[in-house]
């Protein structure tokens, strides 16, 4: 899923960028306040969550928190700041915000508070199954038929994303951009790489795979009969 982190020091902004994609998330980053609320406001709908530090150049998150609630009460906004007392703490959640961690903080910590923001924001909880194949996006895990399956990163971010839209046909831009965090004119044979690898993985050997091709759109997971 895509998150947008807004966060001027270097060094933090890397750190998060890398251990969340990790973890398969798709990262966008601005280091100012003005290029942070821009893109939170041309890409509500896409993000999932986002990041804010309080103290930021050109605007603080403060003000990049209100200009969204303005447009959308929806996306998860966490602020993840060095302001560290109580009465910031409470004027950053009456901004607008979901949740509020102090700096220095812990990754593993910031993880579970996300998963559990998107928790929240989409009605689901963490675990997806199709028949006998369940995916556990809090451990990580995927396993058939209460065996184990070895996925690669790449691998488990696309089959969550099917999973997540079961029944409804996953374009292959669309896939492109939330799986790959790739938004320009790109070559998506890529994709049909993972999907064959996905299915020899997980298809049943004398029946149709369960991943359908929509020939010239895209790919679906059908709704189980």
């Amino acid at each position: 899923m895509r998150i947008l982190l807004v966060e001027d020091e270097t060094s933090i902004s890397n750190f998060l960028k890398d251990g969340l994609e990790e973890e398969g998330f798709a990262v966008d980053v601005a280091d100012n306040g003005k290029t942070g609320l821009q893109l939170a406001l041309d890409n509500l709908e896409e993000y999932d969550t986002i990041i804010l530090d309080w103290m930021l150049p050109g605007m603080s998150g403060i003000e990049i928190c209100r200009n969204i609630r303005k447009e959308s009460h929806a996306v998860p906004v966490i602020f993840l700041t060095a302001r560290d007392t109580t009465d910031d703490a409470v004027f950053g959640l009456e901004a607008g915000a979901n949740d509020y961690i102090r700096k220095p903080f812990a990754f593993d910590e910031l993880l579970a508070r996300i998963r559990v923001l998107m928790r929240g924001k989409s009605g689901e909880n963490s675990v997806f199954r199709y028949k006998e194949i369940i995916l556990d996006v809090d451990s990580h895990r995927v396993s058939k038929a209460d065996e184990n399956v070895e996925l690669t990163q790449k691998e488990f971010a696309l089959l969550e994303f099917l999973l997540r839209n079961k029944g409804k046909v996953s374009r292959r831009t669309r896939i492109i951009e939330k799986v790959w965090d790739i938004h320009f004119d790109y070559d998506t044979s890529v994709i049909d790489v993972y999907i064959n690898a996905l299915r020899k993985k997980l298809d049943d050997k004398n029946s149709e795979s369960f991943i359908e091709t929509i020939r010239g759109v895209g790919y679906r997971i059908n709704e189980e009969a």
